[in-house]
């Protein structure tokens, strides 16, 4: 009798001691789950969020007169973009010192950067550059349809590979100035290298589209994008009293996106633009 009782004490002080092993090892694991940001039974997923950037910089010659590329450089740097859209870029042309300006801003705001050239120009080249927090891991400079005799158009691609979104396409564009019916050509040849409707991977578009949002260009792209400031617009030129709105930031497949802030910076004098800074959340 001695000695069963003594093994089945032995057996309840084992079994005592498995059971306080067990729940501290499941207590570990639910401390890990909270401190992860996870739950253990089903994984929430937190929509991811990018700040965008749309700058015509006039190729860093200000309302003053005055060729100024660091004061660009500290404009984009204020507003810590993810990704930045800049046209009107010069590359090594003599009106801005043969200064390759993509690079310099690049290297004065520690960003990644690509150029595309539009055109030869002043023994250089001008066009659009995009900056990326993020690697660059792939660029195309798509030609636009334009007339014979008119200045070129393009739409400058990128794949970013992005630490939040995963891989993703950020492009920027600068479309034609005078003939309307030239933009709604260019807006479509854009939505057809894109398929913004189709993607499957998410798209930001950011540029000067020189069309205001009732035109017919901006309807066509209306129909196929999400314009991320929509209710929230503001006029962007001219720089010192702005009239109109010309550049915008869209994003697409249009359901997936959504605008958590957008505004238009009050930068009188760097530019005869004024940038656009928009907050967006990706729905995972």
């Amino acid at each position: 009798m001695k000695i069963r009782g003594a093994l089945l004490l032995a057996d309840r002080s084992s079994f005592g001691k498995f059971r306080r092993m067990r729940d501290f090892v499941l207590k570990m694991i639910v401390l890990m789950c909270v401190g992860a940001g996870v739950g253990c039974a089903t994984t929430k997923q937190h929509p991811a969020q990018i700040t965008v950037m749309s700058y015509n910089i006039h190729h860093a010659e200000g309302t003053d007169g005055k060729l100024n590329l660091e004061r660009i450089a500290k404009i984009v740097q204020a507003q810590n973009p993810d990704l930045v859209a800049l046209q009107e870029v010069d590359d090594r042309a003599d009106r801005s010192g043969r200064v390759d300006q993509a690079a310099e801003l690049g290297r004065l705001t520690g960003m990644h950067h690509v150029f595309g050239k539009a055109m030869d120009f002043q023994g250089g080249g001008y066009g659009q550059a995009i900056l990326s927090r993020w690697p660059i891991k792939a660029q195309q400079v798509h030609q636009l349809p334009q007339r014979v005799g008119r200045e070129p158009r393009i739409l400058l691609r990128t794949t970013i590979a992005s630490s939040s979104f995963g891989k993703m396409v950020f492009g920027t564009t600068h479309l034609d100035h005078q003939i309307e019916e030239i933009r709604v050509e260019q807006v479509n040849e854009i939505n057809r290298l894109l398929s913004p409707t189709t993607s499957s991977v998410p798209l930001i578009l950011a540029g000067d589209f020189n069309a205001v949002p009732e035109s017919a260009p901006m309807q066509v792209m209306a129909s196929q994008w999400l314009d991320a400031a929509h209710g929230t617009a503001a006029p962007t030129i001219p720089a010192t009293n702005p009239r109109r709105r010309i550049d915008y930031i869209f994003c697409a497949p249009s359901e997936k996106w959504t605008t958590t802030q957008s505004t238009v910076l009050e930068e009188p004098i760097a530019s005869d633009h004024r940038p656009v800074v928009t907050t967006l959340q990706l729905a995972r």
